[in-house]
């Protein structure tokens, strides 16, 4: 690994999950959800109940109206949290309101740069830390435009998360990690989210060339469904993150207006239990 071109932050719960996880043998299952999909309040009982179901670090997607890396499934969850009237003061809200119960579990915000950059990038990174924020992932940001934000967020001791895609030259590998902490994201798949799945064989080729890089945990995402294609994930790398999948359940279980149902929450945090489950057995059955 190229000194110096990603750490593992002092003090940052996302390390401490993944030491403790390490620790245990096992490896992470981060699900998703939306921010106010499809209403505050079920977004936020989803939010608190995850640790419950199995949820090792969390995932909340920042809503946007050009989510230019996400397939339909997220793009109408982002539609129905901003017609819920989700901003991103509201999403920061929601954190610290979970906050208030969960002090261990890591949350990360993934979104994209226009609203950091309208919010106003200090601001942010101050709002974010205080709030509770662990890490970012901003889907957008080029590496080579990684000072737009990376100096303030590490002055905010927030993981900055970077994205590595299958086609991802090795040589640019160092460049891409330059600054990022917490973990790295391997998108499985040459696409957007939701559309299909990379195969253990693929990933089995392609995760030792990104440990190469960094001593950073690597989790799989943007294709991961089911409880045995995350327990594939965790058995090549260090985390499963499960998106798609868990918005179109709850988008399936709304009513014809687009409003929760009394089995919302529950449908979707019985998926996230199956999930924790095919992780949390993927290396005792390996």
């Amino acid at each position: 690994m190229t000194a110096g071109t990603a750490t593992a932050r002092t003090g940052s719960r996302i390390a401490a999950r993944f030491a403790k996880l390490r620790a245990e043998g096992r490896g992470a299952l981060i699900p998703f959800l939306e921010a106010w999909d499809p209403d505050s309040a079920t977004s936020m009982e989803i939010l608190r109940g995850m640790p419950g179901a199995g949820a090792d670090l969390i995932e909340i997607g920042c809503p946007f109206t050009d989510p230019m890396a996400d397939g339909p499934t997220i793009q109408l969850a982002a539609l129905r949290g901003l017609k819920a009237g989700a901003t991103m003061a509201r999403t920061l809200a929601m954190v610290r309101e979970f906050r208030r119960e969960d002090d261990d579990t890591p949350v990360i915000l993934m979104g994209y740069l226009n609203p950091i950059l309208s919010y106003g990038v200090p601001r942010f990174t101050s709002d974010a830390a205080a709030a509770g924020v662990d890490g970012l992932i901003v889907v957008d940001l080029p590496s080579e435009e990684a000072g737009l934000l990376l100096p303030d967020a590490t002055a905010h001791g927030l993981d900055v998360i970077r994205l590595i895609a299958p086609t991802t030259d090795p040589q640019r590998l160092p460049l891409v990690l330059n600054g990022s902490s917490g973990f790295v994201y391997y998108v499985s798949i040459a696409g957007i989210t939701g559309t299909r799945t990379a195969s253990e064989e693929d990933l089995r080729v392609a995760i030792p060339l990104v440990r190469a890089a960094t001593d950073l945990p690597i989790a799989i995402g943007f294709g991961v469904r089911t409880p045995a294609q995350a327990a594939a994930a965790v058995r090549v790398a260090d985390a499963a993150v499960v998106a798609s999948a868990l918005i179109e359940t709850l988008a399936n279980s709304l009513d014809d207006q687009g409003r929760a149902r009394p089995d919302t929450v529950r449908l979707v945090l019985d998926q996230v239990r199956d999930l924790a489950e095919g992780v949390r057995n993927a290396r005792v059955t390996a």
